[in-house]
Parts: C-alpha cells; structure tokens; sequence
C-alpha cells in the first residue's frame, strides 16, 4: 500500500461531512491517560470503561455497535444519527484520522495510506467542502496533548523495558548461562495480544492501564505513571535471589512493555527482536 508522507502546508479534503463512515471498521489502540479522558467523557470511572469499551486489558476500543457502512461494526462509541458518544475525549488516532503519524530520530511525519486519499473513499462529498492543510487540520483537532502523552507513553515503554534487560544483565541470571529469557522474549513478540494480555495477569494489566492518577496535563500524568511501574517493578523484583525468580520476573515485565507497545501501535514481534538482539550484544544467549 502506497504511503503519502506530507507536510503542515499540504492541503487536502479533511473538512469533515459528518456521515460517521469512519466509525465503522477500524482498529483504534489506546494509550492509559487516553483511556481515562475516554473515560470521564462516558461519566464512567477508568475501570468501568476498560471493562465495559475495550479489548485486551483496554489496549484497544471495541467495534462491537451496529453493522453499517460495508457491512461494518461500528464503534462502540458511535451513537447511530448523532455520531461519537466521547467527542470530545476522543484518541490521538480518531482526532488525526485520516491521517497517520510516525515518530522517528525524533521527528515527527505525518502521512496517509493508500492511492485514493480515504475520506474520500469514504464520503465522497467532503471534495466539495473546503480543504484544509494538515497544519490548520491538527489544530482544529486539538491533537497537542494527545501527541505529547503519545511520545512520552513510548519513551515509557522503553522504560519499562530496561527494568527487563536489567533483570537479565545486572543481576548474574544471563551469567549463569540462562537461554529460556530471550526464547520467552520472542514467544511474547509473536503472541496474540489476548494471549500476552492472560500472561501479564490482572494485577500488573490494572497498573499498566488504570493507574490512580488524575493528572490533566498529559506529561505530568505519564511521569506519574512512570513512577508507580518503577515503585511496583521495584517492591514485586526488588528481593528476587534465584535465577528462577528473576527469569520469570524479567520475561514478565518484557510482557508489560511488549502489551503497551502494541497499543502505542508499535509491531511488537520487530521490537522484541530488537531488544533481543541488544541483549545479546550485551552477553544475553538463547
């Protein structure tokens, strides 16, 4: 599929006709302190939306409403003739749709996929309705906040993965000759995300998508969020003695970070591989 990568001045069709195609069909991941506004926009707490709109631990929101446009399941949100029930709480990937974002080497490109531009695809009329560039669409959008928590959630990630590698490299378990860590590594990476959610377990699930923390400020909210995970990594890790412990440890926290990739809209299999590789450059076997 053809990727278009564009600029702020670009202008494209992305007036919105309101006809809520777009609600129908797609795979919407969520980030926790997405998952909260979410939350207080349904007047619902962040466990009650979780358990009620979403999948797989609240990584992702449930398409489980009405079948419409081609045969689709809506959103679980969309209101059939009113459109989204949490307008305005709504993610990162329903504010910048159609559109696609990708952060790398720290610079941030936006793009959309596919030869026909989808909205429209999707509702053909919006070419009659002005056009917008994508500068003036991500502002209009509201999408700052939303970025920040996006970028901060992946350097999180990130975080939560060296409590893993440290698991393995700093504490003699990959000196012991131990190969099951980084063969456990990959099995996560390829694991369906309802497998990998099972093998986190509902505790470490409800600390890595519910927090108790109500932080507006969506940088504030994620450092919070980074403190809880290193006081829980370090009271659940802190006192492991035997290769055992710290194997089961380290491929579990691995799972932690693997499961908040996936809903970051990471690939987890090529993160696992990577993080594998930097392991063994670092003395890990398998």
């Amino acid at each position: 599929m053809q990727t278009h990568k564009l600029s702020l001045q670009d202008r494209l069709p992305l007036t919105c006709s309101r006809t809520g195609n777009c609600c129908f069909g797609k795979i919407i991941y969520i980030n926790p302190w997405e998952l909260l506004h979410l939350a207080k926009e349904k007047k619902k707490t962040a466990r009650e939306f979780r358990d009620l709109y979403s999948d797989f631990g609240g990584i992702r929101l449930k398409f489980d409403g009405k079948v419409g446009w081609k045969g689709r399941h809506a959103c679980s949100q969309y209101v059939d003739n009113f459109g989204c029930d949490v307008h305005l709480g709504r993610p990162l990937a329903c504010r910048l749709y159609p559109l696609g974002r990708q952060l790398q080497s720290g610079e941030v490109n936006y793009m959309y996929q596919g030869d026909l531009f989808p909205c429209v695809e999707e509702c053909s009329e919006v070419q009659k309705l002005a056009y917008l560039s994508v500068g003036e669409y991500l502002e209009g959008q509201m999408t700052d906040a939303f970025e920040k928590a996006q970028d901060a959630y992946l350097e999180l990630m990130q975080n939560i993965a060296d409590i893993a590698f440290e698991l393995l490299l700093e504490t003699g378990l990959s000196e012991s000759g131990d190969k099951k860590t980084l063969a456990e590594w990959r099995k996560m990476g390829c694991e369906l995300p309802e497998v990998l959610a099972d093998r986190i377990g509902q505790e470490w699930m409800d600390c890595l998508m519910i927090p108790n923390i109500s932080d507006e400020d969506s940088i504030a909210f994620v450092t919070k969020h980074n403190e809880l995970i290193n006081l829980k990594a370090q009271e659940k890790f802190g006192a492991l003695q035997t290769h055992q412990e710290l194997h089961e440890a380290s491929v579990l926290i691995m799972g932690v970070a693997l499961h908040l990739a996936r809903g970051l809209g990471a690939n987890p299999k090529e993160l696992s591989e990577l993080w594998i590789d930097i392991a063994k450059q670092n003395g890990a076997q398998e």
